[in-house]
């Protein structure tokens, strides 16, 4: 999610400053109940893909658990290959993810592979959030995906060595296609009336990543779908349309996703002022003060789904004095943000977003380091977790 759609959202849904804070401070204590499983970790691409080794380190001394990391399609495959279900395709340029694999078993710590971005040769030229013309490209790649990190694919380094690749077990479709940032056009005319075209392209989307995955049969793979942004003005003639949350559950089911492992959200608070237990003001937002709308939605539609948090966070002042709180405070929201989560018995997976901040204001300032390698007390907040 960008500061720009952060800003927009603001506006659209005329939210107010001051928000009062609903909930107590609430800290991770070991007063979680021992039984409740709930995986927590990080997601940062630039320190996992970008700089690994420091990005790694990081993760171990955070004590993360699982990271997510972006399967770009489009960077693996720049060229159509000719045997698509086939890891070992020479069109495909897997490098940059097997280093981070590797990494992260090293490390011990499980990967979240989230598959997104259209390659040009797959949707007619168009950018990366554009929807492939053929959803069988996808999902033919999503079987590659899953065969080369069954945990049984050797990768030939050279004609006398080979590597082992490690398995991934947890995969993610898209991200947040409910937001024109990522999959566009998220309404179309047809017959003379608009219909909410980004659901309909994420049903298939979603089935086509699910087939392939599961279609590799090596294991025990779990499939999210959705990955939702917060918030969606359900507006098809505003400069910026985009779909609530909620909304773009219902729409998907109408228009065809049938199955998935779990269902993603990201359940950022709208602005600074609002705390991970505020309630937010807008019918249609799902933030984490009202994820209770989100699970009890999707028993009524999935059933007993898990549901993930596959991106969440708060941003600093210093150095964002707009969008961010005080250190201070980031830390104290790592602990209640996560005693929200560990206390909903549907939620299996909590994960931050960033590791380091971004160096540019435009981007996001919620990392547990500042730009520059200084450590905010929201590092040790969020290494004391009970896992």
């Amino acid at each position: 999610m960008s500061k720009r759609t952060i800003l927009i959202a603001l506006v659209t849904l005329s939210l107010v400053a001051g928000a009062s804070a609903l909930a107590t401070q609430a800290t991770a204590s070991r007063s979680h109940p021992a039984s409740r499983k709930m995986l927590v970790g990080v997601f940062d691409d630039p320190m996992t893909l970008g700089t690994p080794d420091k990005g790694f380190t990081a993760l171990k001394g955070l004590r993360a658990q699982v990271v997510r990391i972006t399967l770009t399609w489009r960077s693996v495959a720049s060229k159509r290959p000719k045997v698509a279900t086939d890891p070992a395709d020479p069109a495909y340029d897997w490098t940059v993810f097997d280093r981070a694999v590797l990494l992260a078993k090293k490390n011990k710590i499980q990967v979240l592979f989230g598959i997104q971005g259209t390659p040009a040769w797959a949707n007619g030229r168009k950018g990366a959030r554009i929807a492939p013309k053929n959803y069988k490209d996808l999902r033919n790649f999503a079987t590659a995906a899953a065969n080369r990190y069954s945990g049984a694919f050797e990768r030939k380094d050279s004609d006398t060595e080979e590597t082992l690749l490690p398995a991934v077990r947890m995969w993610l479709a898209w991200n947040e296609p409910n937001n024109p940032n990522f999959l566009a056009p998220q309404y179309k005319k047809v017959h003379g009336r608009f219909i909410a075209w980004s659901a309909y392209q994420y049903a298939r989307i979603c089935n086509a990543v699910y087939a392939g995955i599961h279609g590799a049969r090596v294991g025990t793979e779990r499939v999210a779908c959705g990955a939702t942004d917060p918030f969606g003005n359900n507006q098809p003639r505003s400069r910026r349309p985009s779909i609530s949350p909620l909304a773009f559950l219902r729409l998907s089911k109408r228009y065809g996703l049938r199955r998935f492992d779990a269902w993603a959200h990201h359940p950022y608070a709208p602005r600074p002022s609002e705390s991970p237990a505020t309630k937010p003001k807008s019918k249609t937002a799902v933030t984490m003060g009202n994820i209770g709308d989100l699970t009890k939605e999707l028993s009524r539609l999935y059933g007993n789904k898990p549901l993930w948090v596959t991106e969440y966070g708060y941003q600093t002042r210093p150095p964002d004095r707009f969008f961010g709180v005080s250190w201070k405070t980031q830390a104290k929201y790592v602990g209640q943000a996560y005693t929200i989560a560990r206390k909903n018995r549907r939620i299996g997976m909590f994960m931050w977003f960033l590791i380091r901040d971004e160096r540019s204001l435009r981007g996001w300032q919620s990392g547990f380091f500042t730009a520059s390698g200084h450590r905010k007390p929201a590092y040790t907040a969020f290494r004391r977790l009970p896992h």
